[in-house]
């Protein structure tokens, strides 16, 4: 099905995610009632439903990339069960998102009771409702050719209208409802790290530096690919040639490079403004590929001078060294050889 982009939140709730002045002190009682205020890390547990072909499938794809443990289409009976498996447990500070749709028929019922329990055990929660405008969903189905759930009625109009009725109390509850009719899945991430995380998309994007040797391929998953090849090579001084980037007389050769400390500059200044977009285009990881002959001196330094200068700025950034440990393995192998020989 295809999924759209949130455009409109809780009744009551501005364009920026924030609730609106009537329905602040509400809002603060359902986050005491449901385990504590939420607004600032997000809920523990977070139940996804609506109309089918709202988009809960794209929902739970960026609740996914944004650190959620996801499951889909779980029997409401076993919510309350899941915090008590270790590894999720709420105490860790797990966040789950749990789709819940009228795929599981009778099972749907049990809903309101598993709430009831989270509601009493105390578990952070809150419930994300999907709506969509009945044209929308009567187009999306056309245009992927699937039977609806609901078998009630023989046109989609009169099946939508049915679900409808079967999901009006749950809507009710829902602390964040969204209407996906003008939305657009890219921005679907977006918009879900603002109203439930209360941070930016960029935030979650996972950015690696990641330097190779040009001699053993360029990285398959590279986003961007940038060449320094053109630095004086450090592999041609006996004394450096079996050090790596990250050993200090390597990075004080390669950085003392008049070239090096421009090209970090400008290639820093440009990757701060291409990161945001594209976070915002919904990519999930960003790959910057550095590379020079081997992967073992000038693109190590490099990937890890431009991952601390990115860090700066944003999060979730890491220096990957892909072809080091082959490098460092070809050094030990020669020391060995050379020590052989001498004895």
């Amino acid at each position: 099905m295809t999924a759209a982009l949130l455009m409109a939140l809780v009744a009551g709730l501005g364009d920026d995610g924030t609730p609106g002045a009537d329905r602040r002190e509400e809002h603060r009682r359902r986050a005491t009632r449901r385990g504590g205020d939420q607004t600032a890390t997000g809920p523990h547990m977070l139940i996804v439903t609506g109309l089918s072909g709202a988009g809960k499938t794209q929902a739970m794809k960026a609740l996914e990339d944004l650190g959620f443990f996801c499951i889909d289409n779980l029997p409401p009976a076993f919510l309350p069960q899941l915090t008590q498996l270790s590894a999720l447990a709420v105490d860790r500070g797990q966040r789950i998102a749990v789709a819940v749709d009228v795929r599981g028929r009778s099972m749907f019922a049990d809903l309101f009771a598993a709430l009831d329990q989270l509601q009493a055990d105390g578990v952070p929660h809150q419930i994300l409702f999907l709506d969509c405008a009945d044209d929308v969903l009567v187009r999306r189905y056309s245009e992927t050719r699937r039977r609806h759930p609901i078998s009630e009625g023989r046109s989609l109009y009169e099946q939508i209208e049915a679900e409808r009725r079967l999901l009006a109390e749950v809507r009710d509850r829902a602390d964040l409802l969204v209407d996906t009719s003008q939305m657009s899945p890219h921005d679907l991430k977006s918009r879900l790290g603002r109203i439930v995380l209360g941070r930016d998309v960029v935030d979650s994007l996972n950015v690696d530096v990641t330097s190779f040797g040009f001699k053993h391929g360029v990285p398959l998953d590279a986003d961007l690919v940038f060449d320094v090849r053109f630095l004086p090579n450090p592999f041609y001084d006996p004394a450096l040639r079996p050090l790596t980037g990250l050993d200090a007389p390597v990075i004080g050769y390669v950085m003392g490079q008049p070239e090096t400390g421009t090209f970090v500059d400008e290639l820093a200044t440009l990757l701060k403004r291409w990161i945001p977009l594209y976070a915002n285009s919904g990519k999930a990881r960003l790959t910057i590929a550095i590379g020079c002959t081997g992967g073992q001196h000038r693109s190590v330094a490099i990937a890890a001078r431009l991952a601390a200068r990115l860090a700066d700025d944003f999060e979730n950034v890491a220096a990957v060294h892909r072809d080091l440990p082959r490098a460092q393995a070809a050094v030990a192998a020669e020391r060995e050889r050379a020590e052989g020989e001498g004895g």
